[in-house]
């Protein structure tokens, strides 16, 4: 039996109806979607993360080579334990609160926050392996399931439409139409969803990965040419390094990559030392991280899941602990080696469109994490509006889920309409699941069907209830959801 049979009946690849060339372009097309973490985890989490003796290029390097190590921890587990196609990394969101609130706002020392999010991430496994984590989830009212899909859709599409500059903030009515005409960017992203929708319509196995890097490439083609600016479709910095320096320069940066990060394991280790000077504290701040966790990946769960067809009539992903799993493990090794709370990505919805349906598909994402430690300084030379096409093309193939909705029951209608346009109007997936959650059990009980409504359900409406009003009340929960 040769290596390909046994890759292809180790993960299953009959029973997924798949085969290998599919999930490995489906693993480089989820690896594209997400790789701009690589450098945007670092450019937050190094606002707050002070290292004495290192400047701050090298805490930034540091730390981007801890974000790809516990992506690669976790989309391992995810590939080897779950066999799901899904990538994981430090998540958005919740890196921003740990740098900008506990840390920049509430003066929490950086070591400290990496201990909560250690904790949090204890806490995850342990709750995984008891069951209790899928038991929560399967409390989700069915039409906030079978909802989230769309929601996480409108969700990335919105995401992706303002990263290419097509929608722009305004005063008066907060976002608008940008200005094709003016905007290099949104002039080159309109080209680079053609080409990518045209592909993706007829077929064409790729299409995502190829809107990707031919609009990548022609940004930088633009630049070199001298048709726009510097900074506009390529990225400055490296514009700089390549037409000052050349290949050389370039070679050189790739030298001098800072890839000692135990400067960080000792910060981890120093704040597991202090967290009892503070502990009220570094309760609220381990509450906050695995309440907002929690949900925010049980929505990215069931609603990539409901793309790769792996949920069940009511629902429900079989198996369900085993991706947890994956998340709570990356989480854990993430904190003790220096970044932020590991989460799936919603932009493994981009692999899942892509054919992606066993773990292979994780594990190639985990393989070019790997290949990406070789040119940490020059991930930052693909342009973000280029990954953020996937974003916008998953978002519209996603809306497929609002046909599993019965718009006609009134409970299934309000809870799904409110899981669906919450999600991307306050920019949470958590928030949109705590919509649908909360107004379920009202309506059921309005309509006179009060009996459907179990007392799990119940307690995670309230639940919900308690936590926004401890979270309107205080000044730490601000920025926290």
């Amino acid at each position: 039996m040769g290596v390909s049979e046994r890759i292809a009946e180790y993960f299953g690849f009959d029973e997924y109806d798949t085969d290998l060339e599919t999930e490995a372009i489906a693993g480089l097309t989820t690896f594209l979607a997400m790789s701009y973490i690589i450098v945007v985890n670092p450019a937050i989490l190094s606002e707050a993360i002070e290292i004495e003796g290192y400047g701050s290029g090298e805490v930034f390097q540091m730390i981007a080579v801890a974000t790809i190590l516990a992506s690669i921890v976790g989309t391992l587990v995810m590939a080897f334990w779950a066999n799901r196609p899904f990538g994981l990394a430090p998540g958005m969101g919740l890196n921003a609160f740990f740098a900008f609130t506990v840390v920049i706002g509430l003066g929490v020392p950086w070591e400290v926050a990496l201990a909560a999010v250690f904790v949090e991430g204890i806490v995850f496994i342990l709750l995984t392996a008891v069951g209790a984590r899928r038991y929560v989830i399967e409390l989700f009212p069915e039409p906030v399931k079978f909802a989230v899909g769309a929601g996480i859709g409108v969700y990335l599409l919105f995401l992706g439409l303002q990263e290419m500059q097509l929608v722009v903030a305004d005063p008066e009515t907060l976002v608008y139409l940008g200005n094709v005409a003016t905007s290099p960017v949104a002039a080159l992203s309109i080209a680079g969803l053609a080409v990518t929708f045209a592909l993706h319509a007829r077929g064409v196995r790729g299409a995502i990965v190829a809107g990707i890097v031919s609009t990548a490439v022609a940004g930088w083609v633009l630049t070199l040419v001298g048709v726009v600016a510097p900074g506009s479709l390529a990225p400055e910095n490296e514009y700089e390094l390549f037409t000052n320096e050349g290949l050389g320069g370039v070679l050189e940066l790739l030298a001098t990559v800072q890839y000692d990060f135990t400067p960080l394991v000792y910060g981890f280790v120093d704040g597991l030392g202090m967290v009892t000077e503070e502990p009220l504290v570094f309760a609220l701040v381990v509450f906050t991280f695995f309440f907002v966790d929690f949900f925010d990946t049980a929505g990215t769960l069931i609603g990539v899941s409901q793309i790769g067809g792996f949920l069940d009539e009511e629902g429900n992903l079989p198996e369900m602990e085993k991706p947890l799993m994956a998340d709570a493990v990356g989480t854990t090794v993430g904190a003790m080696i220096g970044t932020s709370t590991v989460t799936t990505f919603i932009e493994s919805s981009a692999g899942l469109e892509e054919g992606g349906r066993t773990g292979f598909t994780a594990f190639v994402v985990a393989g070019l994490f790997t290949l990406s430690l070789l040119i940490v300084p020059l991930m930052a030379a693909i342009p973000q509006y280029a990954t953020y096409l996937a974003l916008v093309v998953v978002g519209i193939i996603m809306l497929q889920g609002v046909t599993d909705i019965d718009w006609q029951d009134p409970a299934w209608s309000i809870s799904a309409g409110l899981t669906i346009t919450i999600m991307p109007l306050t920019a949470s997936i958590a928030n949109g699941l705590a919509a649908g959650i909360m107004s379920y059990p009202l309506i059921k009980t309005s309509t006179g069907e009060r009996e459907d409504v179990s007392p799990g359900q119940w307690a995670l409406a309230v639940a919900f209830v308690l936590y926004f009003g401890a979270y309107f009340a205080t000044d730490a929960g601000m920025l926290a959801f």
